[in-house]
């Protein structure tokens, strides 16, 4: 029989905030975290908003010295990381250190550090490349020094799966404690490719808004005048738990891990399946996995990106699966808010849909305005709505036609 698993601790850094209970009253208020860009100077670009951190100063979490020496999605992954740990009350000192693990997912890594790096091999030479190099870019740093910080001994690995990253470590979390294999797992995501190289390939393959104008109102899914996702940076980091072990210590429990579930489109490397068929395969396998039926299922955050061709195979794909239930359905995409994080999506949208079954309320699409006809569903217009959440699920769908679907349900004891 599988173990049971629960959500103990939740951290997150996004560009609206940088803590977990404001970032879910700035999503209630319909708050933006989308704005002109600061992290590049944006004259030769055509897109100029974007969801940066701007403000970012992780001085209270790491050293100056050791900031120095890791990438800024690293970074990231550490203070969210930290939070999480700090929100579940683990001290790892009293821990079986073997049976802790970390899984993270990122889509690129250390963009920041190859930029910086290759400037230095072109305009000064080999000689002058940093020794600190591959640690800072490789994908697993941000894991890695995740366990390092805390003395994590258990497995410990990355997950690349472009924007469907998060949730694919995070299905991988939850199956080894369902299976044994450990007893704690820190999951989620983190990315920070807001960098010239990867605002410039994203604007180049034309994915990006260009709503330079009205940066707040650019990432609108499901509006007919939405024009493509805005590029967004960030963290979410939670932290997976056996069940009897949390309730041994006495943990605030979030709510439960109860279904996983992942699909391959096999079709465009960036398009996805217009019928959406390989994200409902996904969403399928998530709810046979719970064990649970369509109707079980109050709330879907959405994978919502706001492309013209995303938003309507996402609809169609969760028709499919709901069937006439998916027009009873809560839907949000809260990247309407904060933009789109790529790898860190799935970690950051999953600690808000564990605060939406805390709290009974489901958290807006903002700038929906013009509902698309072809996007017909109820995906919680501009207000956030009060309703009794017991499932949710959350969706993320990747480059290279990655699907994975995560399901959590109220813990009730």
């Amino acid at each position: 029989m599988k173990r049971r698993v629960v959500v103990t601790g939740l951290g997150v850094v996004t560009s609206l905030s940088q803590k977990v209970e404001d970032l879910w009253a700035r999503l209630l208020a319909g708050e933006s975290g989308i704005h002109h860009l600061e992290c590049v100077e944006t004259d030769l670009f055509k897109v100029k908003i974007g969801g940066d951190v701007h403000d970012w100063d992780p001085s209270g979490i790491i050293e100056h010295r050791e900031a120095k020496r890791i990438d800024r999605f690293t970074q990231f992954a550490l203070v969210a990381g930290t939070q999480a740990v700090e929100d579940s009350g683990l001290d790892f000192e009293n821990e079986n250190v073997h049976r802790c693990g970390v899984v993270l997912g990122s889509g690129i890594g250390g963009l920041n550090e190859i930029e910086t790096q290759v400037g230095r091999l072109l305009n000064k030479g080999p000689d002058r490349v940093s020794p600190m190099t591959i640690p800072k870019l490789m994908l697993n740093a941000a894991g890695g020094n995740l366990a390092i910080r805390f003395g994590l001994r258990g497995p410990n690995f990355a997950v690349a799966t472009a924007c469907a990253s998060a949730n694919n470590a995070m299905g991988d979390a939850l199956q080894m404690i369902q299976n044994g294999i450990s007893d704690i797992v820190v999951t989620g995501g983190t990315e920070a490719a807001m960098t010239g190289m990867g605002i410039s390939a994203f604007q180049n393959m034309k994915a990006l808004s260009r709503r330079n104008d009205e940066p707040a109102r650019a990432s609108r899914p499901f509006d007919i005048d939405r024009d493509g996702f805005v590029l967004s940076e960030g963290a979410g980091i939670l932290v997976f738990e056996e069940l009897e072990h949390a309730l041994e210590r006495d943990a605030r429990i979030y709510c439960e891990v109860i279904g996983y579930g992942a699909s391959c489109d096999a079709g465009h490397i960036t398009q996805p399946d217009p019928a959406g068929m390989g994200a409902s395969k996904a969403m399928q396998n998530a709810l046979d996995d719970a064990a649970i039926g369509p109707g079980d299922v109050q709330y879907l955050n959405a994978h919502g990106t706001s492309t013209p061709l995303g938003d309507k195979a996402e609809t169609q794909a969760v028709k499919v699966v709901f069937g006439d239930h998916a027009y009873g359905l809560n839907i949000s995409s809260t990247k309407s808010s904060l933009g789109h994080s790529l790898g860190a999506s799935g970690g950051i949208e999953l600690v808000i849909t564990a605060k939406a079954i805390q709290n009974r309320l489901i958290p807006p699409t903002i700038n929906l305005d013009n509902q698309d006809p072809e996007c017909d569903l109820n995906y919680t217009p501009n207000t956030p709505q009060e309703r009794d959440l017991n499932i949710a699920m959350s969706n993320s769908f990747g480059f290279g036609g990655h699907n994975a679907s995560i399901v959590v349900k109220r813990f009730i004891p």
